[in-house]
Order: structure tokens, then sequence, then C-alpha cells
């Protein structure tokens, strides 16, 4: 007892470990960048999770109840679908950065008939161009992103899809070899099952303390100084477009995905 117990400690400890990772981190930063409700912030956290959890489990039950065997293409093509989602992600914050930033206008030459200020939609805030003029009144910065946020962003369940999916995709990435390190360690497969829901449990809870600690830092900056926490934004995405193509390299070329001979560990 004490020696499963042992177990299902170190399985929790290394789910919270495993939320750190920082494909997982990038993600969700592009996502929570324009947070500024905790709240909202930690529940973005645990449906990333449970979106993760979900891939986790139904792939890894069937490794491991059903000795399943994923072919290399597979396994790199659902790697592969992690690089793509961090590019996309990072191109919605960069372009979004780009529209605010046009609709701002330099100190000093803001008027009283055209200005910027924030709007808020659902949890989510955005600068765009206003005027009070009969025939100006306009919102500029319509990227596909803030479309969907002002048609969909009081629906708290769309609120939260977006990093749920984000979550089921970065499951495929990883599901097989939690699967394979289970089964190395645990020969009982109701207690391997077992051991991945209290792993899905500890990345949930890891991701909820991450992302109240990201939105806490675009809050904090974002009260000093809001260009400075757009900047934060911005980083962010170019960071997560960076590493989406690196990424998306290094398992399409030099592992293969592409080529007549691909080449996968699962890790």
């Amino acid at each position: 007892m004490i020696s499963f117990l042992s177990i299902i400690a170190v399985g929790f400890f290394l789910g919270m470990r495993h939320a750190t990772d920082p494909d997982h981190v990038i993600a969700v930063t592009t996502i929570v960048s324009r947070q500024r409700n905790l709240l909202k912030a930690a529940l973005t956290g645990i449906f990333w999770g449970i979106g993760h959890t979900f891939t986790i489990f139904v792939v890894g039950t069937a490794i491991i109840l059903f000795d399943v065997v994923i072919p290399a293409r597979i396994g790199l093509s659902m790697e592969f679908s992690v690089g793509l989602m961090l590019i996309v992600l990072g191109g919605m914050n960069i372009a979004s950065f780009m529209r605010t930033a046009r609709t701002i206008a330099p100190p000093g030459e803001e008027s009283d008939l055209v200005h910027s200020h924030p709007h808020i939609h659902g949890d989510f805030v955005h600068n765009h161009a206003h005027s009070h003029g009969p025939e100006t009144h306009s919102h500029i910065d319509q990227t596909p992103l803030t479309l969907l946020d002002r048609l969909f962003g009081k629906i708290g369940l769309y609120q939260q899809l977006r990093p749920l999916v984000v979550g089921i995709v970065h499951g495929l990435a990883g599901s097989a070899a939690v699967a394979l390190l289970i089964l190395t360690t645990i020969r009982n497969p109701h207690w391997a099952i077992v051991y991945l829901l209290v792993f899905g449990a500890g990345t949930v809870g890891g991701m909820m303390l991450i992302t109240m600690s990201i939105a806490s830092a675009f809050k904090f900056f974002g009260k000093k100084n809001e260009k400075f926490s757009h900047r934060l934004g911005l980083a962010s995405g170019v960071l997560s477009l960076a590493f989406g193509l690196f990424l998306a390299y290094q398992i399409g070329f030099a592992n293969g995905l592409f080529s007549g001979h691909p080449q996968w560990t699962p890790r």
C-alpha cells in the first residue's frame, strides 16, 4: 500500500512538472496574455489540463490495455501538430498587437474626435480606435480573434474552448511517452490507468498555478504601463511563433516526418 501511494504521489508531482514544459507554458501564455481576471486565468489552466488529460487518458489507455503500437509517422504527426498550433497562436497574438499599435496615436496627437481606449470583450482587453463623430465611429482592429471574441466573448464556454483544444493537441504529443513509462513501472493495467488520471490531475493543478502567475504578471504591469503589457503580449507571440517554427522544422525535417525514413522516440 505504501509503495502504491508513493507511486501515486510521484505521478501527481510529475504531472505538475509536466505542465512546466516550455511548449506548454508558451502556448498558454499567448492565451492568458490578454487576461486580467485571475479566476478566469485559473479556469484557462484547468481547461487546458482537462484537454491534456483527456488525450493522454484515451491514447494511454489504448496503449496499456490493447498494446496499441503507434507508427513513427503518426507519432511525429502528433508532435508536429503542437508546432503548428504554436505558430497559429503566436501569429494571432502578433497580428492583434500590430492592429492595436496602428490604432494608438502618438502622445499629444489624439484628439477628442478620434482616440483610442480599451474595450473588454468577455474577459479580454483590446484597444480600439474610437471616435464620437456621427460618421467616424469605428473599430478597425478586426482580427479574426477579436471578431470571435466580440461575437462569442460573453459565452463562458467559448472562453474555455481555446485552452481545452490547445490542451488536447498537447496531449497528443506526450501521451505515448507517458503510457510507455507507466508500463515499465506499473504492471497492473488498472492501476496504470489510475496513474494516468493522477498524472492528469497534477497537470491540471500545475497549469492552473502557471496561468494564474502569468495573468498576475500581466495585470501588474498593465496597471503601471499598458503599453508595456501589450509588448509582453507581443513578446509571447513572437516566442510562440519562433518555437513553433523550430519544432516544425525539427520534427518535419530533422526527424524525417516528410522523408521516407521517419525516426520517432516518444518523449
